[in-house]
């Protein structure tokens, strides 16, 4: 369909009305949807637009390949009986076979610098293109127009898109995060003061029972935690690697303060990670702009508490959700267990699942709050604790011997989120085993049910924040249970890695299955007492407390059963290298023992291409077998580029075990530049002007002045460039001037831009039509 143009902008989409966009390639939509309910009903109603020059930041994401393909490898990875049981990807090893091709990524990158974007993040692995740029680009791009709503039920107006985005790319997009601001994630941590006020009762009478902690007042502390929920001194979580989600930074001056007035001493190192430019500070001020680190502090002193010898706890900080959980997913260390203690209403539930299953192939498992809220609902925030992906933690009462002491009763706790998938998601199959949903906890055998777990949530904790007096029994939710929870699974995954085994994963597959068996009562405290809105806790699973807490470590030998026989495990690290042709690279080998081997291990790699060298200094790990030992890489100037798996096997005590390392190798960087044009397609009546823009993007240090050109324009339309050329280094834009005489030809010229610098030289084309004054528009 023929649409006029502006005579003096040649159709750059966004910066004109919708009806002077050029004639373009058919326009593909995304694979989620973007459009509020309450806007495309009219619940919300409009109140005007976004300022046009408004910045900003988005997160664009890119789909999963071959999703069939990757849900029947999930299934035969967590199925015991599979010779793939446990074997999991590699972050290489997953953008290998599922991520997007690089010339798809590279076109969106590019994509996004032609409509104006400053491209300030994201990773192919990651799946993700962080842009910022101002409305009217992000309007441009993606066809939509960015309004504002009166919020349908909070005291404030949202922004949101009109109609779902598409773009002119030659493939779908997944999501753009960022697109509104409806619902706004909070923390799953509710005030006794609050929760008293709610329910009409007096504060005091929130707790019925005196608490029994290790904290000023008998508060708990997170070492109560592992007292009541382990058990047990061996297992600390060392050399296992946690991950925190969170929107906000923190101030790690109250985490300080939390273990100086509890006597102890942390000794876990904390990493803020900003994944999109997010601040990672988050400091209380009376005077005004107050960040609270209530939330944030009480994730970390939770998960320390359970795992006081991780070898790291990363705090992964963003403001939107695909941001933070594509870092998750990419980051090395690799968090292999995952706590979220936050709830927001996303568009489209199914925006993270692409990245939850990643984490269940990568052996990640990710734990998070069922809310405090009572019973689920539309207007009572499940997500993302009821996708079908994760591991939903309800809350419940717990009552301990004594300070520091081992657990003694457990009832569930009366504001424990839980119940029937709100957002529509399906049962996931291990809720379908025999046994799981029946007519005493009233779930459904359709729908998702949750939560699948639970822990203490009651205001009973010892909380430090925002540089103010720290509190004790003032705070509960089931925010505090995540996150130990995190803890626990990291103890679990020490004890695999010390038996030479992979960690557990996703839990839900394994824990489901076995809670249907007589091992039900040694691996959970099943809670059979109280009641949350419109469910009670009953034998078995239920939908106020799930399976219930964990019980002691009966459910750590459940998932990571001890080996009695002589083993070693062998690993790899970092398990993925890029090597530069002509270049090599290494990765250290490590052996550890367990059950009273004692014997000399052998070492020996395979799998390199034409040109690589492989080298392992020692060759053989000396008895009784724990070590390392060096593998070095080396890769000739002629080794073809691309991705290969190098396997380091390892021999010895009649055992074999193997690690692999994937191994890439690059060319060499060269100086470079690309060039482009926007819009690529247009059209100008006989007698206007009008203009496209062209942008050339240096790269590998390439510094020259770029000399723009064109040719197989027709008689009758003269191109011009202002400037003629893009000065050194090289990178910039130039406006492409055509001017169409009266009497020029009509048709369709595809006319080639070239730019030389450099001793280099690109060209992109311009599809430009010379149209009749005499053509009605179509």
């Amino acid at each position: 369909m023929i649409r006029k143009l502006s005579t003096s902008l040649l159709a750059i989409a966004g910066l004109l009305p919708v009806a002077n966009v050029v004639c373009q390639a058919q326009s593909l939509p995304t694979l989620t949807h973007h459009v509020r309910d309450v806007t495309r009903t009219g619940a919300a109603k409009p109140v005007g637009q976004l300022p046009s020059d408004q910045i900003m930041s988005l997160d664009v994401v890119l789909p999963i390949r071959d999703e069939a393909g990757l849900d029947a490898m999930l299934k035969a990875l967590y199925n015991p009986g599979s010779p793939s049981y446990r074997h999991y990807l590699t972050v290489a090893q997953f953008t290998e076979r599922f991520g997007p091709s690089q010339e798809n990524y590279d076109a969106l990158v590019s994509f996004a610098k032609a409509n104006g974007f400053a491209v300030v993040g994201g990773t192919r692995d990651g799946r993700d293109v962080q842009i910022k740029g101002t409305v009217s680009a992000v309007e441009t791009a993606f066809h939509l127009i960015m309004g504002t709503y009166q919020h349908p039920t909070e005291d404030r107006t949202f922004y949101a898109p009109d109609r779902e985005p598409t773009t002119n790319l030659s493939f779908p997009l997944w999501h753009i995060s960022g697109l509104d601001n409806y619902s706004i994630p909070h923390p799953m941590l509710v005030k006794r003061s609050d929760y008293a006020k709610a329910h009409g009762i007096d504060p005091e009478a929130a707790v019925s029972h005196a608490t029994t902690g290790s904290g000023p007042s008998a508060s708990f502390l997170g070492s109560d935690m592992r007292a009541a929920y382990y058990g047990g001194t061996a297992l600390t979580g060392a050399g296992q690697n946690l991950g925190l989600f969170e929107y906000l930074g923190t101030d790690l001056t109250d985490l300080t303060t939390y273990f100086k007035n509890a006597g102890q001493t942390n000794n876990v190192p904390i990493t803020l990670l900003s994944t999109d430019g997010t601040s990672t500070s988050c400091v209380y001020s009376r005077a005004g702009g107050d960040c609270d680190d209530t939330e944030q502090t009480l994730d970390m002193t939770q998960a320390i508490g359970m795992a006081p010898g991780l070898a790291s706890l990363v705090m992964y900080i963003g403001s939107t959700d695909t941001a933070i959980i594509s870092a998750m997913t990419t980051h090395n260390p690799l968090p292999t267990t995952i706590g979220c203690s936050w709830g927001w209403t996303p568009a489209d539930p199914t925006t993270l699942d692409p990245y939850f299953k990643q984490m269940a192939m990568q052996g990640q498992n990710f734990f998070a709050a069922s809310g405090d809220s009572s019973t689920w609902s539309s207007s009572n925030e499940a997500w993302p604790a009821d996708d079908a992906n994760v591991v939903s933690v309800g809350g419940t009462d717990l009552t301990t011997t004594k300070a520091a002491g081992p657990w003694a009763s457990e009832t569930a706790w009366s504001d424990s989120g839980g119940g029937i998938s709100p957002d529509g998601i399906a049962i996931p199959s291990w809720q379908q085993l025999s046994g799981v949903i029946n007519s005493s906890n009233k779930g459904s055998t359709k729908l998702r049910n949750g939560p699948d777990v639970s822990a203490n949530a009651n205001f009973t904790f010892y909380v430090c924040a925002d540089q103010t007096t720290c509190t004790a029994n003032e705070y509960g939710g089931t925010s505090f249970a995540t996150p130990m929870w995190a803890g626990y699974i990291a103890l679990a995954n020490q004890q695999l890695a010390e038996n030479g085994n992979a960690p557990v994963g996703f839990i839900n597959p394994t824990i489901y299955a076995q809670n249907v068996t007589s091992s039900y009562g040694t691996d959970f405290h099943d809670i059979t007492s109280g009641t949350s809105g419109s469910y009670s806790a009953v034998a078995g699973y239920d939908l106020v407390t799930g399976w219930g807490s964990p019980n002691g470590t009966g459910l750590i030998n459940a998932l990571a059963p001890t080996s009695t026989s002589p083993a070693f495990s062998i690993s790899a690290s970092p398990t993925s290298l890029s090597v530069v042709q002509g270049s090599s690279g290494k990765s250290t080998i490590t052996t550890i023992v367990s059950g009273g081997f004692d014997s000399a291990i052998g070492l020996t790699a395979s799998g390199q291409p034409t040109g690589v060298t492989l080298g392992l200094n020692p060759a053989s790990i000396a008895a009784p077998g724990s070590g390392t030992s060096t593998l070095t890489i080396t890769v000739a100037s002629t080794t073809a580029t691309g991705t290969y798996t190098i396997t380091v096997t390892g021999t010895g005590g009649e055992i074999t075990h193997t690690a692999t390392v994937s191994l890439t190798v690059t060319a060499p960087t060269a100086g470079a530049f690309t060039i482009s044009v926007s819009p690529t397609s247009g059209y100008l009546y006989q007698g206007q002007s009008g203009y496209a823009v062209i942008t050339t993007t240096v790269s590998g240090g390439f510094d020259s002045a770029i000399a723009l050109s064109a040719t197989g324009q027709p008689s009758g339309v003269t191109v011009s460039f202002s400037p003629p050329s893009i000065a050194a280094p090289g990178s910039g834009t130039s406006d492409m001037n055509l001017s169409v005489a009266t009497n020029a030809p009509t048709g369709t010229y595809p006319i080639t831009i070239t730019g030389i610098g450099g001793g280099i030289t690109h060209t992109t084309t311009l599809t430009f039509e010379v149209v009749s004054r005499r053509v009605r528009v179509r």
